[in-house]
């Protein structure tokens, strides 16, 4: 229970502290931070996909589920909530934008593949029967 206690201390408290005071002290937000630290890939995509996981904001959580076709006007939207200006940013954009499609496209496929995985074989259906074939 004090475990517990100190896990959520940390999560709610100091950790949004320590953000704030960062945000402050280098003037850039988390996924600037993130972007900026970190080479493209896969460390910067997790951790990207983690801080909009975890945010308080309700747009940067649900940009993780945005089709893909939205993508592009989902990364403009978080740039005007973080008050970051494309202009003088544009890399930060093109970052976001590759890790996103990243995100929503692995997710994409991992929900295909379990509606593959559930669906039952089923012996009189031609399509089945191929597959079981090969």
């Amino acid at each position: 229970v004090v475990t517990q206690f100190f896990v959520f201390l940390y999560c709610k408290c100091l950790w949004r502290g320590l953000k704030f005071v960062a945000r402050k002290f280098t003037g850039r937000c988390e996924l600037q931070r993130i972007c900026y630290n970190n080479k493209h890939g896969a460390r910067r995509t997790l951790k990207i996909e983690s801080s909009l996981r975890y945010s308080k904001n309700e747009l940067l959580q649900s940009a993780l589920s945005v089709h893909p076709d939205k993508v592009e006007k989902t990364i403009e939207d978080i740039m005007a909530l973080k008050k970051i200006n494309p202009d003088t940013n544009p890399q930060l954009g093109i970052s976001l934008q590759a890790s996103l499609l990243q995100i929503v496209g692995y997710r994409s496929l991992v929900a295909e593949v379990e509606k593959l995985r559930r669906e039952p074989y089923d012996c009189e259906n031609p399509e089945h029967e191929d597959l079981l074939m090969k």
